[in-house]
C-alpha cells in the first residue's frame, strides 16, 4: 500500500489490525502514525488502551500479550513497536501465530526505516497486514509537497516560490514545514505566498547563501561568489555539502548549454527539463557563460576537490580554488 492509499483509507475510518509503516522518509511516516493513532485510540482513556514497545528492548510475548488485551471502556486499543526492525528472529517468531490471527479490536503498529521481505515474517505479514513504505521523496515532487502543505496552513504558494524553496532546503521535508510555517506567519493576512516572500525569509539561512554561491559562480561573478564562500564558512558549512550542491546546479547548467547547443528554445528547455518560467532566463544567462568542455573541466575538477575533502584537503583552499577557476578559468 503507498502513503496516498493508506492516508485515504484512515479518513475513511479504515484502521487495520496489524501494520508496518517503514522507510527513509520520517517526517512523512510520523505524521501518518500520529494520525492513525488519533484513530484508533481515545486520547482521553490513552493511559487505557495504549502500549508502547522498542524493538532492541522488546521480547517478542511481551508485544503479544499487550496485544491480546481487551481495550478498557473503548472498541479498540493500540499497541506500537518502535525500532521494529531491530526484533530479533524469536521474537517475530513469538508473534507471527498473532500476525497471522490479529485480534480485531488491536490496532498493532510496527514501525522502523527498513525491513527484509524476504524473511517469512514479512512473507506472512503481507499476507494479514498493512505494509506502507515511505521513501525519500525526488526533487521533481518537493514543489507539489510544498503546495499541499501551504494549501494545509490555509495559504497558497506560487509556482516559483515552491520552486526556489524546493531549491533551497532540498527534500528535508521536517525543514520545509518549518519554513513554510515561517512563511505563513510572515505573509500574514495575505493569501498567497509569492516567490520574494521566501527569498526574504530564506536570505540569512545557510541553505540560501549556498544558493546564491551557485548562482554567482554561474555567472562568473567572482567578488560574490568569494563573499559567499566566506559566509558559507562563518555558518559552519561543510566542504562536501558545498561541493555536492555545486555539482546538482553545475549538472543543470551543463543539461541546459547541451540543449542549447541544438537550437532548443529556452521555452522548449523549459518543459524538457522541469524548469520554472520564473528561473528560465537566470539559468540559460548562467550556462551561455561555459562551453561543453569548460563544463567537462568544472566536473573533473568538482569530483577531485570531493576527494580531496574526504581525505584531509583543507576546505577552504579546495573551494577558494574552485571559485577562482570557475570564475575565471584560470585553473
Amino acid at each position: 500500500m503507498t502513503p496516498q492509499e493508506f492516508e485515504t483509507a484512515l479518513k475513511k475510518g479504515v484502521l487495520p489490525s496489524i501494520c508496518f509503516l517503514y522507510g527513509e522518509e520520517s517526517f512523512l511516516l510520523e505524521r501518518a502514525l500520529q494520525v492513525l493513532l488519533e484513530r484508533a485510540v481515545d486520547p482521553g482513556l490513552k493511559d487505557f488502551n495504549f502500549n508502547q514497545f522498542f524493538g532492541n528492548e522488546s521480547k517478542g510475548i511481551d508485544i503479544i500479550d499487550a496485544a491480546q488485551t481487551l481495550p478498557m471502556f473503548s472498541d479498540r486499543r493500540a499497541v506500537l513497536v518502535k525500532r521494529a526492525e531491530q526484533l530479533k528472529a524469536d521474537a517475530l517468531e513469538i508473534m507471527l501465530p498473532y500476525v497471522m490471527n490479529p485480534l480485531a479490536s488491536t490496532c498493532l503498529v510496527l514501525t522502523g526505516v527498513k525491513i527484509d521481505q524476504r524473511k517469512k515474517f514479512f512473507i506472512e505479514f503481507k499476507k494479514y497486514g498493512t505494509l506502507v513504505e515511505f521513501k525519500r521523496m525526488y526533487d521533481n515532487k518537493l514543489p507539489g509537497f510544498i503546495q499541499a502543505e501551504t494549501t494545509l496552513q490555509g495559504k497558497s504558494i506560487d509556482g516559483a516560490g515552491a520552486e526556489l524553496l524546493a531549491a533551497l532546503i532540498g527534500n528535508n521535508l521536517q525543514e520545509l514545514s518549518s519554513q513554510i510555517q515561517k512563511l505563513v506567519a510572515y505573509v500574514g493576512s495575505k493569501s498567497r505566498i509569492a516567490v520574494d516572500d521566501v527569498r526574504t525569509i530564506a536570505s540569512n539561512s545557510k541553505a540560501f547563501t549556498a544558493f546564491e554561491f551557485a548562482k554567482y559562480l554561474g555567472m562568473r561573478e567572482l567578488p560574490g561568489s568569494l563573499k559567499s564562500l566566506d559566509t558559507l564558512f562563518l555558518h559552519g558549512e561543510e566542504a562536501p555539502m558545498m561541493i555536492g550542491a555545486l555539482s546538482s546546479h553545475f549538472r543543470k547548467l551543463w543539461r541546459v548549454r547541451e540543449l542549447l547547443d541544438k537550437k532548443m528554445p529556452p521555452a522548449d528547455i523549459s518543459r524538457e527539463l522541469g524548469i520554472n518560467s520564473f528561473f528560465l532566463g537566470e539559468i540559460v544567462a548562467q550556462a551561455r557563460n561555459f562551453s561543453r568542455r569548460e563544463m567537462k573541466r568544472i566536473f573533473d575538477e568538482l569530483y577531485g576537490s570531493d576527494l580531496a575533502s574526504k581525505s584531509g584537503g583543507q576546505p577552504y583552499t579546495l573551494l577558494h580554488r574552485l571559485a577562482m577557476g570557475i570564475c575565471t578559468g584560470n585553473w
